[in-house]
C-alpha cells in the first residue's frame, strides 16, 4: 500500500494543474524574459501573469509583488533588507519565540551585527499577546516580525491587532505566511502588514520559488546584488518555469479556498477525534478555535515521538515533534515555548493534511495510528506514583470517561431493567418502574424516605473540585424529588498504587464543604481498591408523601423551566484535554458545584406538576422520560437555553463525550428538529454532570419563580419550552 501522506506542512506534491501549466514553459518557452524579441515576450508575460495571479489571491497590487527562491528567501530580504534600510531610525526588531527558523536564524545574525531582538512569549496554546508587542516596543524598534500561522501547532496569530499597535507606532510589520496561504484566507489590506512571505511549496506549486508582498512605500536594502531584475529589487534572470507554477498554485488556491478549509476541517477533526478518544490522556495542542483547518498536533504521554514515526513510516508519513536519545530529548523550540510538560512533548506528532487527502485515506490512517501508538505506550500499571512527584495531580488523567458522561448507554440500561423483578410493596412509593431520579419508602402517614446513590470518574483535575461536584450530584437527586437530605455516606473507589492518600483526602474534603453548605453529616461509607479513582455520595432525605415530585405528570399548557446552563459534558471533556481557558474553567467548576437546594425550595410555593434533574442522559434524555407516561410534546427553545461558553467552538472541534453521543442517537427517534443542525442537537444530547433542575409547572407561575429564584440566591433560571397536546413526534425542538 502506498504510505498516507499526512505531512502537508512540510511539504505539498505539486497539482497536476500547475504542472500542467509549467510543461510548455519547461519544453517549448525558454527565452529570457529581459530579451527584447518573440522568445523574450512570451515569458515576460508570462511573468507579469503569474505575478497578478499571486496579487489576485494576496488583494494587492502586482507591482507590490516580487519572486524569490522561496520562503526562507523572502522571510531573510524582508528582515534583512528592513534591518538595513532602516538602521538609522533604530536597531530594534521585536519576534517571537515560536518562528520558523527562517525567522530566528536571521534574527540571530543581526544580534551579531548590532542589532537588539526581543523574542516574545506565547501562551500554552502557542498565542501571542499582543499586549506584550505593545509593552516591547521601544523608540528604536523598527520591526515586528510575527508568523501568521505556526508550522507545528497551527495557531494563527492576532496579526491585524498587531500591526495595528505597530503602525501606531510608526513601526514596519512582516508575516510569515507560508502556512496559511492557500488554507485560509490571506488578504495584506485585512492583516494590515508591510512586507509578507510565501512559499511556493507549502501550496501545490514546485520547491525553490516563493514571492514576497512589498507594501508601497517600503523601503528594502537589496540582497542579490547584479542586474536590475525585479524592479532592481532582486538580481538574477527569473525562473520562469516555477513562477508560473507558483501564478497558476494561487489562482488555484484562490478559487478553491473556501470548500477545500472546510473539507480539510472536517477529515481533520475527524481523524483528531479519533485518536484522543482512543487515547484519553494524549494532549492536543495548539488553539482549539484558531488553528489551521488542517493541522493537528497531538502529544502522547510517556512515548517517544521519533519511535512512531519510524513505526508509521511505511504505511503513514507524520512528522514528529521530538527526538529522544539516549541521554536527552530534544523538543522543538515551539513546544518549549508553548511549556508542554516533557512527559507529553517527547511523543508530539504533528498530522497535516492537504488537498489531495481523502475520507478513506483519514479511516485507514485512523486505525494505524491507534494501532501502533497502543502497542509503542506503556502499560497502564506502569505509571508509578514516584512520576507524579512534586507536580499538581490531573485525576482526568486516570480515568478513561468523565462524570456522568461514564453512565451505561440508555439503551443497554432500559433493556436490563425491563428484564428484573418488581417488588410487591405498598409502602413502595417511587421504584425502578419510573425513571425517577430517587427511591422513595413511606415510613408512616406523614413521613417517607428518598434514597438515592451516585457516583463516577472524575470530571475535573482538582481533587478537592472534583469531591465538591461528585456530592453536589449526588444531592441533587434528592432535590429534584422535592425532599430534604438528611445524611449522606461515602462511596470511594481509590487506586492505591497510582495516587497518592493526599489526593483521596482532598477528594472528602471537597465533599464536607459541599455536605456544610446542604446542612448535612457524612457518616460513613465504603472504599474499593480501584484501578482508577471514583467517588459520589449515597444519600438519605425525608419527604412528606403528599408532597413528593416526580419526573411524571407534565400537563399540556405548562412551561419548562430550567435552572442552570447546559454544555458540561463538551466543557469536560475539553478540560481533559487541556483546551480549556481559566476563565472556562472556573465558569464550569461553579456551575457544577451549586446546589439545586435554592432551585428546589423555591418550587414549594409553587405547582410543580413534574421536576427532574439534567444529569447523564442530557436535557432531552430526560425530558423524554419526563414525558414518557404522559399523552403530551414538549416544544423547546433552542434560543432560549443558557449555554456555558465555548461549548459550541469545541463541538465544531469534534470534542464530543462519548455518552453524548450515545444519548443522541438514542433520542433521535423521538425528537423533530425544526432545522436539522448537530450542534443543536449534541447540546441538548449532551450528558450534564450535576445539572440544574427541569421542572414543568402552570405557564402562569414560571415567571415568577424565576424572579423568585433570582431574589432569593443570585441564581438564574429560563423559560426553554412549553408542553403541548401529543403532536407528530414527542419533542419539536425550534
Amino acid at each position: 500500500m502506498k504510505p498516507i501522506y499526512l505531512d502537508y506542512n512540510a511539504t505539498t506534491p505539486i497539482d497536476p494543474l500547475v504542472a500542467e501549466a509549467m510543461i510548455p514553459y519547461l519544453k517549448e518557452h525558454f527565452g529570457n524574459p529581459s530579451s527584447n524579441h518573440f522568445y523574450g515576450h512570451i515569458t515576460r508575460r508570462a511573468v507579469e501573469e503569474a505575478r497578478s495571479q499571486v496579487a489576485n489571491m494576496l488583494h494587492c497590487d502586482p507591482q507590490e509583488v516580487i519572486f524569490t527562491s522561496g520562503g526562507s528567501e523572502s522571510n531573510n530580504y524582508a528582515i534583512k533588507g528592513v534591518a538595513m534600510a532602516y538602521k538609522e531610525k533604530g536597531n530594534h526588531i521585536i519576534t517571537s519565540q515560536i518562528e520558523h527558523p527562517a525567522v530566528l536564524e536571521v534574527c540571530a545574525y543581526l544580534e551579531g551585527q548590532g542589532f537588539r531582538v526581543t523574542y516574545l512569549p506565547v501562551d500554552e496554546y502557542g498565542m501571542i499577546d499582543p499586549e506584550d508587542i505593545r509593552k516591547a516596543i521601544t523608540s528604536r524598534t523598527i520591526l515586528i516580525t510575527i508568523m501568521h500561522a505556526n508550522n507545528e501547532v497551527g495557531t494563527i496569530q492576532p496579526i491585524a491587532e498587531i500591526a495595528a499597535i505597530a503602525h501606531e507606532h510608526g513601526i514596519l510589520v512582516h508575516s510569515d505566511c507560508a502556512q496559511t496561504v492557500g488554507k485560509i484566507p490571506v488578504h495584506v489590506e485585512e492583516l494590515g502588514v508591510d512586507l509578507l512571505s510565501v512559499a511556493g511549496h507549502k501550496l501545490y506549486a514546485p520547491k525553490g520559488i516563493g514571492a514576497l508582498y512589498i507594501r508601497q512605500g517600503v523601503k528594502l536594502e537589496k540582497q542579490i546584488h547584479g542586474a536590475d531584475h525585479e524592479r532592481n529589487l532582486r538580481a538574477g534572470t527569473e525562473n520562469v518555469l516555477e513562477i508560473v507554477g507558483l501564478g497558476k498554485a494561487c489562482e488555484l488556491a484562490e478559487q478553491e479556498l473556501g470548500t477545500a478549509e472546510n473539507r480539510m476541517q472536517k477529515l481533520r477533526d475527524k481523524l483528531e477525534h479519533s485518536i484522543l478518544e482512543a487515547f484519553p490522556q494524549a494532549k492536543p495542542n495548539g488553539h482549539p478555535d484558531k488553528r489551521l483547518p488542517n493541522t493537528s498536533s497531538i502529544s502522547f504521554r510517556n512515548t517517544e515521538a521519533n519511535t512512531i514515526v519510524s513505526e508509521l513510516s511505511e504505511r503513514v508519513a507524520v512528522s514528529a515533534g521530538a527526538a529522544c536519545h539516549s541521554d536527552r530529548v530534544d523538543v522543538s523550540h515551539v513546544l518549549q515555548a508553548m511549556k508542554v510538560p516533557l512527559e507529553y512533548a517527547m511523543g508530539t506528532i504533528r498530522f497535516s493534511l492537504g488537498r489531495f487527502t481523502n475520507e478513506q485515506e483519514i479511516e485507514q490512517a485512523m486505525e494505524i495510528i491507534i494501532d501502533v501508538v497502543k502497542r509503542l505506550q506503556p502499560p497502564e500499571e506502569t505509571e508509578a506514583l514516584q512520576f507524579f512527584v512534586g507536580q499538581e495531580f490531573k485525576l482526568t488523567h486516570f480515568t478513561h470517561g468523565l462524570g456522568c458522561a461514564c453512565k451505561l448507554r440508555p439503551q443497554m440500561l432500559e433493556e436490563i431493567l425491563r428484564k428484573l423483578p418488581t417488588p410487591d410493596d405498598k409502602n413502595i412509593l417511587v421504584d425502578t418502574r419510573t425513571a425517577d431520579d430517587a427511591a422513595v419508602y413511606r415510613l408512616c402517614d406523614d413521613l417517607a424516605l428518598v434514597q438515592t446513590v451516585d457516583f463516577f470518574t472524575p470530571i475535573v483535575d482538582d481533587p478537592f473540585d472534583f469531591g465538591r461536584i461528585a456530592a453536589a450530584n449526588s444531592l441533587s437527586d434528592i432535590y429534584a424529588m422535592g425532599a430534604q437530605p438528611v445524611l449522606a455516606l461515602n462511596v470511594v473507589g481509590f487506586p492505591s498504587n497510582r495516587l497518592p492518600a493526599e489526593v483521596l483526602q482532598a477528594i472528602l474534603e471537597g465533599a464536607q464543604k459541599i455536605a456544610d453548605e446542604a446542612g448535612i453529616p457524612i457518616i460513613g461509607g465504603h472504599t474499593v481498591d480501584d484501578t482508577e479513582p471514583k467517588f459520589g455520595w449515597a444519600v438519605s432525605g425525608i419527604v412528606h408523601p403528599d408532597k413528593i415530585l416526580r419526573n411524571i405528570g407534565a400537563q399540556p399548557g405548562d412551561a419548562l423551566v430550567l435552572t442552570k446552563p447546559i454544555g458540561t459534558g463538551v466543557l469536560s471533556t475539553a478540560l481533559k484535554h487541556g483546551l480549556l481557558s481559566e476563565d472556562q474553567k472556573e465558569q464550569l467548576v461553579q456551575t457544577m458545584v451549586r446546589l439545586n437546594k435554592h432551585a428546589a425550595q423555591a418550587l414549594q410555593e409553587f405547582d410543580v406538576h413534574a421536576c427532574t434533574d439534567i444529569t447523564g442522559f442530557g436535557f432531552i434524555g430526560h425530558l423524554l422520560e419526563m414525558l414518557k407516561t404522559s399523552s403530551v410534546s414538549a416544544i423547546v427553545d433552542f434560543d432560549a437555553f443558557e449555554i456555558l461558553p465555548g461549548t459550541e467552538s469545541f463541538i465544531h472541534q469534534g470534542v464530543i463525550p462519548g455518552g453524548t453521543k450515545d444519548n443522541a442517537d438514542f433520542t433521535q427517534p423521538f425528537v423533530k428538529y425544526a432545522s436539522p443542525n448537530e450542534i443543536k442537537r449534541i447540546i441538548l444530547n449532551d450528558a450534564q454532570t450535576s445539572g440544574g433542575l427541569l421542572i414543568s409547572m402552570p405557564a402562569n407561575q414560571a415567571a415568577s419563580y424565576c424572579e423568585l429564584l433570582q431574589e432569593r440566591s443570585g441564581q438564574r433560571a429560563v423559560l426553554v419550552g412549553k408542553i403541548t397536546e401529543k403532536l407528530e413526534a414527542k419533542v419539536i425542538v425550534n
